[in-house]
């Protein structure tokens, strides 16, 4: 599985026109709308009609759970809202960089390298600690990233670990039944040695997202990662993307997150 990777459900809508018609004209809450528009999360959203920020059709809204039509008129601090088209990408994630929205002690962050991909706020949906490399999705698609990175949904991850040393056989065994660390018991789903010939060069896959779980699984049995690269999220690789660098989804893959095909 890992070579394929590092060397080398579907169901139709059947609603009508009509149905389509009405979908969009349909009331969402009003913290839903607001989110949609790119300027915060549906948390922070609430945060700010409860402080009086924000008016619909010109009347102050300061009740949660309040639901507008598509086309109404939200106002933000004066402002009209209008919903974002939903925008995706993947970026190749390079080192030392911060996955971060906003540092102002950082020299340079994730948002420096997709500042340029589209009008849209878009954010990184999780995180990749600095020192590691590969894929990171970004998106303002606030429902999707939600259910990614929820523990409940067990995305999977696939990384590629170069060790200090070579992994042992036993070693890797006790990795596959799993680690268990001081913030609990870590799942290991497969790990196997990328290389026979160099066996420090070790593949795994997880589904926890746990703050530098790879890291901690082989520090725990006394390796140190010299590199950690994801190569796949979700589903999701680098294709043919340089480090530094990203690229859209296609609309297959934006349709296989969606329909949760990424277990």
């Amino acid at each position: 599985m890992y070579k394929s990777y590092l060397m080398g459900r579907e169901r139709q809508s059947k609603n009508n026109t009509g149905r389509k018609n009405k979908n969009l004209r349909e009331p969402l809450r009003l913290n839903r709308f607001i989110a949609n528009a790119g300027i915060c999360s549906r948390r922070e959203a609430d945060e700010y009609i409860l402080a009086g920020y924000v008016t619909v059709d010109g009347e102050l809204v300061k009740e949660l759970g309040t639901k507008v039509t598509p086309d109404a008129d939200v106002r933000f601090k004066g402002k009209r809202l209008t919903p974002e088209k939903k925008v995706y990408l993947v970026l190749n994630k390079p080192k030392d960089v911060i996955t971060t929205v906003d540092d102002p002690y950082a020299k340079k962050t994730v948002m420096d390298l997709v500042r340029d991909a589209c009008r849209e706020r878009i954010y990184p949906v999780g995180r990749l600690d600095r020192h590691t490399t590969g894929v990171l999705l970004f998106t303002n698609d606030g429902d999707l990233a939600k259910k990614l990175t929820h523990p409940a949904y067990k995305v999977a991850k696939i990384y590629h670990a170069v060790l200090d040393k070579p992994l042992t056989g036993d070693d890797m065994s006790k990795i596959a039944a799993g680690a268990e660390l001081v913030d609990g018991k870590v799942e290991v789903d497969e790990i196997a040695h990328i290389d026979e010939s160099d066996k420090s060069q070790v593949g795994l896959q997880i589904h926890s997202g746990r703050n530098r779980i790879v890291r901690r699984i082989f520090e725990h049995f006394g390796y140190k990662v010299n590199k950690l690269d994801r190569v796949c999220f979700a589903g999701l690789t680098k294709g043919n993307v340089s480090r530094g660098k990203w690229r859209h989804l296609t609309k297959k893959e934006v349709s296989m997150l969606k329909r949760n095909i990424f277990k």
